[in-house]
């Protein structure tokens, strides 16, 4: 998806179902954190990165840390548009601003920040993001200034 202004602004669509809520029919807060993980996996999956490659090249993204508000509920049968956004490019890390919105009325249901670290496969150790990856996220977020601050 793009924006109006002509910034590239990313989305992923997907749907409420019975096991993501509870007796209420009303998703469970943890279940967010969930829809999230999957949009930057699919926000990957967009830019021609798939995390199985990743994998075999010695690279996992991690979350460091995580933060998110609760606005309103979304409920059983809901369509829900999850966004990415990198909001911070460093060596290690990046930092994404998530929202969850209603397809239906685009209400925000919750919104989040999350700190995701880059480690090698098999010793978990922090590892340069590759200059293909920093480049495409670079391109569609303009958070190609690294900050001062690392994990």
């Amino acid at each position: 998806m793009r924006a109006q202004n002509g910034d590239q602004s990313f989305a992923h669509r997907c749907r409420v179902y019975y096991e993501d809520t509870d007796a209420g029919g009303i998703v469970y807060y943890v279940n967010y954190l969930k829809f999230m993980e999957r949009a930057r996996t699919e926000r990957l999956r967009e830019l021609g990165f798939a995390q199985s490659t990743l994998a075999g090249e010695d690279l996992l993204f991690v979350v460091h840390s995580s933060e998110a508000r609760y606005y309103a509920p979304a409920r059983l049968d809901d369509e829900l548009l999850v966004s990415a956004e990198v909001i911070e490019l460093n060596r290690v890390s990046l930092r994404f601003k998530q929202q969850v919105r209603r397809a239906s009325d685009a209400t925000l249901l919750c919104e989040g920040q999350f700190l995701v670290a880059c480690v090698r496969t098999n010793s978990l150790k922090p590892r340069a993001i590759p200059e293909t990856l920093r480049a495409a996220f670079a391109a569609v977020s303009g958070a190609g200034k690294q900050s001062k601050q690392e994990i």
